[in-house]
């Protein structure tokens, strides 16, 4: 009896290391680990590794969730979920050379431009995501609402404090460039937070419009120069041609209504079949007629 309690008496002081140490997940494990130890199944340095991974795992999982949630990344999305065989005049490659996140220590910027539904936020957001899991800082928003929390900073006095704030992330995505016109006195707003980060911080940015076009999106086509100069000296532009994913299940429903008209009516199957086809072809032809470019 005195033997067995002075070989638990190690062990208790190790559970008390533990608890000390606030490492919960290797005091969990440490009591199986022991009696692998005992059976012969593994040795006491593997123990000990095992252990000290167990509880390295666990926090690397509460690092990562509490990071994405401060980057503010909303849905998730990976790049495993992205489908590449939708978009073929997207290189697989080059985005798996992005995620390799060279261009954030580069300091670069990556524009992602395509029309609605392409998959250009669903990239973004996935290599926020990835530079998240490297460790790195990521803030997330659509242009919208980084206009008008720096329109609230200017008008309460914060505004150099406010783009101090939104320079520290080593990683900023803007989403939705083009969707809202937001005028010159905006623009000008956007100017500084970019002029602020130009050279020092990396971003990736995400656009339904060409460049030539945002002269109309800013409302001025001097600060829109002056915001490109800056956004394209260190860039990588990606353009997404193709079709958009929210609309692709339901492509044929013109044709399908279509088919439930005519038995109604008993209209023509050839000639009502070929009107709404070429409508169809039309409608998708418009929407995703590619973009200016530079």
């Amino acid at each position: 009896m005195r033997g067995e309690t002075l070989a638990d008496a190690p062990i208790e002081r190790i559970r008390r290391h533990l608890v000390a140490l606030r490492m919960p997940r290797a005091l969990e494990t440490l009591g199986h680990l022991v009696q692998q130890i005992e059976r012969g199944q593994i040795g006491t340095i593997e123990a000990i590794e095992m252990l000290l991974a167990e509880e390295l795992t666990v926090r690397e999982s509460r690092r990562i969730k509490a990071a994405l949630q401060m980057a503010r990344l909303g849905t998730i999305k990976t790049l495993s979920g992205f489908d590449f065989a939708f978009q073929p005049s997207l290189d697989r490659n080059r985005i798996l050379a992005l995620a390799q996140l060279d261009f954030i220590d580069r300091h670069e910027v990556v524009h992602l431009i395509g029309q609605s539904g392409t998959g250009k936020s669903h990239l973004a957001i996935a290599l926020g995501v990835e530079a998240v899991r490297a460790g790195r800082s990521v803030y997330f928003s659509p242009l919208a609402d980084i206009i008008d929390n720096l329109a609230r900073a200017d008008r309460e006095g914060r505004l150099r404090e406010r783009i101090r704030y939104l320079c520290r992330a080593q990683l900023l995505i803007i989403d939705e460039i083009g969707y809202l016109s937001v005028g010159a006195g905006a623009g000008n707003l956007f100017f500084q937070l970019v002029n602020a980060r130009y050279e020092r911080g990396a971003m990736i940015l995400t656009s339904n419009r060409g460049f030539a076009e945002w002269g109309e999106v800013f409302g001025d086509p001097v600060v829109a120069t002056a915001l490109l100069d800056r956004l394209l000296h260190h860039a990588v532009v990606v353009q997404i041609e193709g079709s958009s994913y929210r609309l692709r299940q339901h492509a044929d429903i013109p044709l399908r209504c279509c088919k439930r008209t005519r038995l109604l009516r008993g209209s023509s199957p050839a000639s009502r079949h070929d009107r709404q086809r070429r409508q169809l072809r039309n409608v998708f032809d418009l929407r995703h007629a590619p973009h200016s470019r530079i």
